[in-house]
């Protein structure tokens, strides 16, 4: 047994006696909730501010400059009508000078002809940077879908950088000082006077606050029992999407971009008090040496509890570190040439890449669209798709026990493949039929997101499973970077984006025949052992060490 295993079950034993989710853990799970929660709403807050919105041509002569309505009796005479819906920066030339328009009849406007627009008339009174940066008309919707990309991208640098810094700085100073830097930037962005200032603050915001989300989950998670991680991992998991919805929830009613990153962004400064109001990781003190300090935690929480802790319970920490520090850890032998000479586990591991840029892929691109291409409120349409993610992050827990993760990952990707093509046979007229299908999507998009941490922690050889798993992740940022622009698809053909989701689910639930059933086998240690995963004896109900749900909540990174 490793020293750090040494560690993990003396800490774990040491929590079961104090209690697995006692008054402390919900004292400080709470704090680290409302973190996670605040985190979400800055990291979604782009849906809202480079939202698109309808608006029409200005018609001098029949709109009244001050004071005009999007839907007029004559309007039809004067604009040009695609879906039953005018065009956005399209307009018929007048055969009369301004002045003589007041009737705005058809014989006032040259209908062979289509000439642009210079002033625009908005559905409603909402803002977002399409008005502060005039961004209208089609050639300019790239630099909305762009915003979601230099998000992306953003996170992709700083989850490198965070990584590191919450190795050696510790996961609380991490979650803290990045919410917080995080927020400084975002309500900096607000004030940008051009767009390109805006997209600079938007990179940082997203760089700074990547990392937040992993340290504030190994804070909370870490702190409780091995009975209680599961539920934790659970409900954290879900207090992202309870994030989502609440910036929407605010969108919809502020309907102001400046006022949404103001209410969103401003909050999370209060953050920096979690310095001095919840505890660094215990495990992190011991990785580090620091005992001391992680005896003064332990001590807390007993005495919050209302428990006893002995000192040969922390005599047994002080040892097991030592042996940690002295660098009795056994090294990984160095069987990378061995994995790059398996054909199987290199088809594998190619395939493992595919699934996860699909997952990430269908997963923000679902969400993201929900707020164009489901006919209806567009606030609550993005509220329903966040909702449905917590009801899958419960069923996984489940089912992946009762039918394995070979067959519900197969199945989570063709229910999803499946919804979205059926989405674009649905009449646009079926509010509810369509919106019910676009849920059954996300929710199998979710799933598959879930089950496929769990199955690619489980089939790659110890030595190298955290580097496989890393190399699928940092493959899986294409799908999240390339997902915000698939509105861009929609001006070849509406259905595109959709036609695009179903294409890749299928694609890639196909692949996961490749995949061996992981249910209850023994986690490989060895290449050879990774190959015959599939042959391996049946353990019971033996436990990986990797816990399903610690992997399921990384997927937002």
């Amino acid at each position: 047994m490793t020293a750090t295993a040494q560690v993990d079950n003396s800490l774990d034993a040491i929590l079961v006696n104090l209690g697995d989710f006692g008054k402390y853990q919900i004292y400080v799970f709470s704090l680290v909730c409302v973190a996670v929660v605040m985190h979400s709403m800055v990291h979604i807050a782009y849906v809202f501010t480079a939202m698109d919105l309808n608006y029409r041509c200005q018609i001098p002569g029949c709109d009244s400059t001050n004071n005009s309505t999007y839907a007029t009796p004559w309007l039809r005479n004067a604009i040009p009508y695609t879906n039953d819906s005018p065009e956005k920066c399209s307009m018929y030339p007048s055969f009369r000078n301004e002045t003589g328009l007041r009737n705005c009849t058809a014989d006032s406007f040259n209908r062979n002809k289509v000439k642009g627009c210079e002033s625009f008339v908005y559905q409603s009174l909402e803002k977002t940077i399409v008005t502060e940066y005039n961004l209208q008309c089609d050639n300019n919707l790239w630099k909305l879908t762009l915003v979601g990309t230099i998000n992306n991208i953003g996170q992709f640098f700083g989850l490198i950088i965070s990584g590191f810094l919450s190795d050696r700085y510790g996961r609380r100073e991490v979650l803290v000082w990045g919410i917080v830097i995080c927020g400084i930037c975002g309500c900096i962005r607000a004030l940008m006077p051009t767009y390109e200032w805006f997209l600079f603050f938007e990179f940082l915001d997203a760089a700074f606050g990547s990392g937040s989300y992993i340290c504030g989950f190994v804070l909370g998670v870490e702190l409780v029992g091995p009975k209680k991680r599961v539920l934790t991992g659970t409900i954290i998991s879900s207090c992202y999407a309870v994030g989502e919805i609440a910036v929407a929830v605010v969108a919809w009613i502020v309907k102001s971009w400046k006022t949404l990153i103001f209410i969103s962004y401003l909050p999370s400064l209060f953050l920096i008090s979690y310095l001095w109001i919840i505890p660094e990781s215990i495990r992190w003190h011991l990785s580090k040496g620091r005992t001391e300090e992680a005896k003064i935690t332990l001590k807390k929480l007993a005495r919050v509890n209302g428990k006893e802790i002995s000192d040969k319970e922390l005599q047994v920490l002080d040892s097991v570190v030592a042996v940690l520090t002295s660098g009795g850890l056994e090294k990984p032998k160095n069987s990378a040439m061995q994995a790059l000479k398996s054909s199987i586990l290199m088809i594998r591991l190619v395939a493992c890449c595919f699934c996860w840029i699909t997952c990430t892929f269908l997963f923000y691109g679902l969400t993201l669209n929900s707020v164009a291409l489901v006919a209806g409120n567009n606030y609550l349409d993005f509220i329903l798709t966040s909702l449905v993610e917590i009801p899958a992050y419960f069923v996984c827990n489940f089912i992946v026990e009762k039918y394995g993760r070979k067959k519900t990952l197969l199945f989570s990707y063709l229910l999803t493949g499946t919804a979205c093509l059926t989405f674009v046979f649905i009449p646009t007229a079926s509010r509810w039929g369509s919106l019910t299908v676009y849920l059954l999507g996300k929710f199998g998009a979710t799933a598959s997101f879930t089950i496929l941490y769990v199955l690619t922690s489980e089939m790659f050889p110890t030595n190298l499973r955290h580097s496989f798993m890393g190399t699928c992740s940092t493959f899986g940022r294409i799908g999240s970077m390339i997902s915000p622009q698939t509105p861009l698809l929609a001006q070849l053909w509406e259905s595109l984006p959709l036609i695009s989701f179903s294409a890749m689910s299928i694609l890639a639930g196909l692949l996961t025949m490749i995949f061996p059933e992981t249910l209850h086998k023994k986690l490989p240690d060895t290449v050879k052992e990774a190959e015959n995963i599939g042959n391996v004896i049946p353990m019971g109900t033996i436990e990986t060490d990797i816990s399903m749900n610690q992997q399921n909540v990384l997927k937002k990174y």
